[in-house]
């Protein structure tokens, strides 16, 4: 083995999670490198942020820098229905006075880089235009290292283990064929940008909409800086390609009229750059980690976007999987099995969401239903929509929202590891 190429840790991908982990397992003193297939800065959707992402950042002390960059501020998250009826704003700090009820509008490009750049000044070795092909294993099936192709031709890269962090790419779910869609949310997303649209007034004028269309489908609506709206749409696939169209402009066009608030909001402004497709939006990979290798992030795990969880479960997995990795290196076992918690962890914590998310969709579900019937749970709720969902709080509110609609099943794969699964194959 060439020990020029030997780390403590490789990572796949240089987003939020990839970076959140490389920054602090660096400042621990880890040797860490980072391989990122793009070129930094970059476009990426998903810019619109749950106010417990502010725990993460301080801890990275990248929270102050958020206002210095002057990311879009947002207060709170509220509901259009199709008629243009808005429901009373969420606001976050109604709850808890704390600096984490403020949080940002990004631009993605410019807050993975923060994120980036903090792992780089830590000391992590971030190699950019570096694309992973493939895991190295041992004789055992140990992942080791990895291969990667860049302007130097093609390399290979050992370490006492690999983090997956690349994103919807999902190298190791995707070779080893872990990755598992979500049974019911199975839509697909539409997006673009607006200039000069309609902002609402004073606290709101940062405030995510999300607005309703038929089916059980919705519009984000998220008010960035320098007069920008991200717009996107997401629902069944079938729904949006009805009547023959599969141009997203005239998808898109066409639903924008199927909610009067998104109409209005839209009229005064002026649709700038492309139309952005992807579908399959939910999954979970089978384990979260094997020997020698962890997953984190959307290599990970996938939640539909409805309450903006994407940044917040990226910076969450990333934190917890540099604690997880620190002891792991810390006791000379990075097997499968040193990683039971981390999965379970996160795990508890995206069922939470996936629980109100599934509620959201059911046609007889809504927030105002629950909160009418239900009113000391408004807090409750709001604990959830701001990510403060890795505590065991909930239990009040899903017996509520299940009096309404039926609430999904615990998924039974994604806190496992594979160690788990040789256990309990040798048992049998």
């Amino acid at each position: 083995m060439n020990q020029k190429n030997q780390h403590d840790v490789i990572i796949i991908g240089a987003g939020p999670a990839g970076s959140t982990t490389a920054a602090l397992l660096a400042e621990s003193g880890r040797d860490v490198l980072v391989f990122e297939k793009d070129k930094f800065p970059r476009y990426h959707v998903g810019e619109s942020m749950m106010p417990f992402c502010y725990f993460t950042l301080d801890r990275l002390g990248l929270a102050g820098k958020m206002d210095e960059i002057g990311f879009q501020q947002k207060y709170s998250v509220q509901f259009a229905t199709t008629d243009g009826e808005v429901s009373k704003p969420f606001y976050f700090f109604q709850h808890k006075d704390c600096p984490s009820t403020t949080t940002w509008q990004v631009e993605r490009a410019d807050f993975d880089n923060m994120i980036a750049e903090k792992a780089r000044e830590n000391g992590a070795d971030i190699r950019e235009q570096h694309k992973v092909r493939d895991l190295i294993r041992d004789e055992n099936g140990r992942v080791i290292g990895v291969e990667t192709d860049s302007a130097n031709g093609r390399e290979q890269h050992f370490a006492q283990i690999v983090v997956d962090a690349s994103g919807r790419d999902a190298v190791v779910s995707s070779k080893s064929k872990w990755r598992r869609r979500d049974p019911e949310l199975n839509k697909i997303a539409i997006w673009t940008y607006y200039e000069g649209a309609m902002r609402d007034p004073g606290l709101d004028a940062g405030s995510t909409t999300i607005a309703y269309i038929p089916a059980k489908g919705w519009f984000w609506y998220i008010p960035m800086r320098d007069d920008k709206i991200s717009v996107g749409v997401v629902a069944e696939r079938d729904y949006l390609y009805r009547d023959g169209l599969r141009d997203p402009k005239e998808i898109m066009d066409r639903e924008v009229l199927e909610n009067k608030w998104m109409e209005e909001h839209l009229s005064v402004g002026e649709q700038v750059g492309e139309y952005w497709v992807v579908g399959d939006y939910s999954y979970r990979a089978e384990y979260c980690a094997g020997d020698g290798v962890l997953l984190t992030g959307d290599a990970f795990a996938f939640l539909d976007p409805v309450f903006s969880s994407g940044i917040f479960l990226a910076l969450k997995s990333g934190e917890l999987a540099a604690d997880s990795i620190n002891a792991a290196l810390d006791a000379g076992d990075t097997s499968a099995g040193q990683f039971t918690e981390y999965g379970e962890q996160l795990c508890e914590a995206i069922e939470r969401m996936r629980k109100i998310v599934y509620a959201f969709y059911n046609e007889n579900f809504s927030f105002a239903k629950l909160v009418g019937k239900h009113p000391h749970l408004r807090p409750t709720l709001t604990d959830l929509l701001i990510g403060d969902v890795f505590v065991d709080q909930f239990d009040e509110l899903f017996a509520a929202a299940n009096e309404i609609c039926e609430l999904p099943d615990t998924l039974d794969y994604g806190f496992r590891t594979t160690a788990a699964e040789k256990e309990a194959a040798m048992m049998a």
